[in-house]
């Protein structure tokens, strides 16, 4: 039987090795053991020992109040006690090297002198040499730790002051495609489109790069000027910060013409923004078009290329004045975009669009997020440095003081009756600290999600609350 628990021993103790920080030199006083001054000191000091031995705490309040171990304290690191991860490495060499063997030392002189002893004696004395005394700070930020999350202010107007959070580039693509010759209410559609796109980027953030993209403007609608016309996509603006005077040439240097090269224009944005990770850019691309595309290309798999690369660039259609046909395309290509397609018929629809829906979407859209990704890995790494030290310190203990309980049996200075109570004492203590321990994280993990759910939720429907509804 003693052979099987000495395997269950080493097993354990490996276990554990997933616990611990930086090597720790073994304490220079321990290696004059051999001294009869040391000695004598040593057996003077288990004197006061053992007329000074503390009942043990049995309660989750008394440990985590109880003071670290005689031979804990003085030679243990605290760091050592609760580090994690390979460096557990450490603690397996220190104490397999120097502490375990002076702990039997000790525990052995203390038990050979004991006449009577029981598991409740033996466990008070395990406890006041081997016990961890550093549950009490740990626990105290564990009650008292918060996520930190908080809801961020979501602007109830697009005029509200924005939050930079990344750079931004916005990229306006305008079909000027023959079609755009055509009047509806309000005026000429090229004539419009190009006022109100001019309006929209004098309105973006001083931060924001702008470029302006223009497709159809070459050539005629007829069948031999259609080679030419779809391929060529002009960058008229390059993109950079807005200057009025040179973003107003660029507008007049284009007028409808010819055919609709779609997703050649949406190509070329994604040519354009490549060198943008998504990482440094929130990249978004705009399109004011009236129709389909009329140059055989395939602009849902180009809107697709838009979300590769690191890009992720959001695509927004405005449909203007488009059939039913029309519609199904463009919204086809602004959902392969993760964008959204708006359709409008007048002026007064594309400026309502164009100037009260997609303001927010560069502005507050851009930079108003939820929990991001940072905060949340941040929040986790927060609670895992002080819940891990806090395990790692019940089972060193617990491990610590059932090795000092097979040592004793196998020095027959404990009984296999009182072994056996003892290490069930052993792991009743250590999972009542544990469960209870466990129990707390998980109210905070709960909290945490829960916020993170209700931020990130609010915020999402705030986002759909612009990008669905017109803003009037």
């Amino acid at each position: 039987m003693k052979v099987i628990k000495r395997g269950f021993l080493i097993s354990l103790v490996l276990l554990v090795a997933a616990g611990c920080s930086h090597q720790v030199e073994p304490d220079a006083k321990s290696a004059a053991k051999n001294s009869e001054a040391k000695q004598a000191g040593q057996s003077k000091q288990e004197s006061k020992v053992e007329g000074n031995i503390p009942e043990a705490a049995r309660t989750v309040e008394g440990m985590i109040n109880q003071k670290p171990g005689v031979l804990v304290d003085k030679h243990i690191d605290p760091e050592l006690e609760t580090a994690s991860g390979w460096k557990g490495m450490d603690y397996i060499k220190f104490y397999d090297k120097t502490f375990k063997p002076l702990a039997e030392k000790e525990i052995r002189k203390h038990f050979e002198k004991q006449e009577s002893i029981t598991a409740d004696s033996a466990y008070n004395y395990l406890v006041h040499m081997l016990g961890s005394g550093l549950y009490k700070d740990y626990y105290d930020q564990l009650v008292n730790y918060d996520h930190g999350f908080v809801m961020p202010e979501l602007p109830e107007g697009p005029d509200q002051v924005e939050t930079k959070q990344k750079k931004v580039n916005v990229m306006v693509l305008v079909d000027a495609s023959g079609s755009m010759k055509e009047k509806v209410a309000g005026g000429v559609k090229m004539d419009l489109a190009k006022e109100t796109v001019a309006k929209f980027v004098e309105q973006l953030p001083a931060e924001a790069n702008v470029s302006l993209l223009a497709y159809g403007h070459v050539g005629s609608g007829s069948d031999a000027d259609k080679a030419e016309s779809c391929s060529k996509i002009d960058t008229v603006y390059p993109l950079n910060k807005y200057d009025a005077v040179a973003f107003n040439q660029s507008m007049n240097s284009f007028n409808a013409a010819g055919w609709t090269p779609l997703a050649g224009a949406i190509e070329k944005a994604f040519e354009l923004l490549q060198r943008y990770s998504n990482e440094e850019y929130h990249n978004i691309v705009y399109i004011v078009s009236d129709g389909i595309e009329t140059c055989d290309g395939d602009p849902v798999q180009a809107a697709k290329k838009l979300q590769e690369n690191n890009i992720n660039a959001k695509l927004n259609i405005i449909g203007f004045d488009v059939d039913d046909k029309g519609q199904q395309q463009l919204k086809q290509v602004a959902e392969a975009g993760q964008g959204t397609l708006t359709t409008v018929s007048d002026k007064a629809e594309l400026e309502t669009t164009i100037l009260k829906k997609w303001r927010p979407t560069i502005g507050q859209l851009v930079w108003t997020q939820g929990v991001t990704l940072a905060d949340s890995v941040k929040a986790t790494e927060r609670m895992n440095n002080i819940f891990n030290p806090l395990y790692h310190s019940s089972d060193n203990e617990m491990i610590r003081i059932q090795n000092a309980a097979y040592f004793l049996n196998s020095e027959e200075l404990i009984s296999d009756e009182v072994e056996d109570e003892l290490l069930q004492l052993i792991r009743e203590m250590h999972e009542l600290r544990y469960s209870h321990f466990k129990k707390i994280r998980e109210e905070k993990d709960q909290q945490r999600e829960a916020a993170e759910k209700e931020i990130d939720g609010k915020v999402e429907e705030w986002r759909k609350q612009w990008e669905t509804e017109p803003q009037g």
